[in-house]
């Protein structure tokens, strides 16, 4: 693939639906985009705040935390609040794509993604100079490692 933006570029990637997930992150890294991954929208909001993706795809209907009030709370953060967030969801009403960009959506897409869609939207999106993660890539699956450790270690101390 000729040199992108996308060689430089952070994406993380919400959903719960594993398959789902191992789908879109796939066919990202085909595309030379590093990914990094959540399963809800509490995981999406500390893994944003510490690793800074250059972009988000989440979905809306999520257990926890749904991703309307995940971006919610990624627009709160001002050191966020410029990162583009695509919704991707099986709800195609225009009551939801409003709800999505009323929450601080940039995008939306719907399931099954149309992946040339995605790509078009994602390069739109994005800076010319999208090489805004302070982290290497190594250091994200660190981080991604630790949000979850965290997250779940919160959970047992919660229940």
């Amino acid at each position: 693939m000729p040199e992108t933006t996308a060689a430089k570029t952070t994406i993380l990637v919400v959903d719960d639906v594993a398959d789902n997930l191992i789908l879109i992150s796939l066919s990202l890294q085909d595309m030379d985009y590093r990914v990094l991954t959540a399963n809800n929208g509490e995981e999406a909001v500390a893994v944003a705040l510490r690793a800074r993706p250059d972009l988000i795809l989440m979905d809306i209907a999520m257990p926890q935390l749904d991703g309307l009030g995940a971006a919610r709370q990624i627009r709160g953060h001002a050191e966020l609040r410029s990162v583009p967030i695509i919704a991707i969801t099986a709800f195609e009403t225009g009551g939801f794509r409003k709800a999505a960009f009323d929450a601080g959506f940039d995008g939306y897409l719907s399931k099954p993604l149309d992946f040339t869609q995605l790509h078009n939207l994602i390069e739109m999106l994005l800076p010319d100079d999208a090489d805004t993660s302070e982290l290497s890539h190594d250091d994200t699956s660190e981080v991604a490692s630790e949000v979850t450790t965290e997250l779940a270690a919160h959970k047992v101390v919660s229940q």
